[in-house]
């Protein structure tokens, strides 16, 4: 058990970012503990962010120009994996074409104009975001952006296709955990006041819709999907956190 909760953990820093972790077992159960531990990821790449933004801020960087070296830094620190996953997905969505049409979309490497769109607002938000809020407000998105990770990862979530990332860690979250989670990350979202609250469960919400569109139109979730999952959990706290 022991071996492979440290297996989990591996996993789940060689996936989520670009450490030189040294690999291990790879397989479902090891793939439901990396799926399940992603929101400390995510807290732990926050806390980097973090400084980085607060770094420039000291060096006199204007907050959007911070922002935005932020942003593109987490992109660099994540290989842009969850940004590829968010224009593929709303690439594949805007096709208006359902199950193997759609899945074909997208596989595609190139980028059509709803993922685009949908890259430039998601980078805009987060960058406009990261410049009006503080340091704080960076780790709790980026711990609920991974949250959406166990999210869409939960028991009862098919994959979309029998191989691929999809299929390896699709349903592999167990219910409890995911709602132990959210518990934890809407507590931590306390100390921000309603706006922290309000862009968990915004976020989360907003997963779980997606989640459910998605396998209505795919049959279920891809390695893309859950990328997108992420980015639309992180804006989407981001976004709420600057209201009020």
């Amino acid at each position: 058990m022991t071996g492979r909760v440290a297996d989990g953990l591996r996993l789940a820093v060689t996936t989520l970012t670009v450490l030189p972790v040294r690999g291990g077992r790879v397989d479902r159960p090891t793939a439901a503990v990396a799926m399940s531990v992603a929101p400390l990821v995510g807290a732990l790449l926050g806390l980097v962010l973090a400084g980085v933004d607060e770094g420039l801020g000291a060096l006199g960087a204007p907050g959007l120009v911070a922002g935005g070296v932020t942003v593109a830094v987490g992109a660099l620190l994540t290989r842009g994996l969850h940004l590829d996953g968010l224009a593929d997905t709303v690439d594949a969505l805007g096709s208006y074409r359902s199950g193997a049409d759609a899945l074909e979309i997208m596989k595609k490497p190139d980028i059509g104009p709803f993922g685009v769109v949908a890259l430039g607002t998601d980078v805009l938000i987060q960058a406009a975001a990261i410049a009006a809020l503080p340091w704080w407000g960076i780790v709790l998105a980026w711990t609920t952006g991974r949250l959406a990770i166990s999210v869409a990862c939960r028991r009862g979530v098919p994959p979309a296709r029998p191989g691929g990332m999809g299929a390896m860690v699709a349903s592999t979250v167990p219910t409890p955990v995911v709602v132990i989670s959210a518990a934890l990350v809407v507590g931590a979202g306390v100390s921000a006041g309603w706006q922290g609250v309000a862009g968990v469960v915004v976020a989360v919400g907003a997963v779980g819709l997606l989640v459910r569109h998605c396998t209505r139109r795919f049959g279920g979730i891809t390695g893309d999907v859950i990328g997108a999952c992420v980015e639309v959990a992180t804006a989407l706290t981001l976004l709420v956190l600057t209201l009020g």
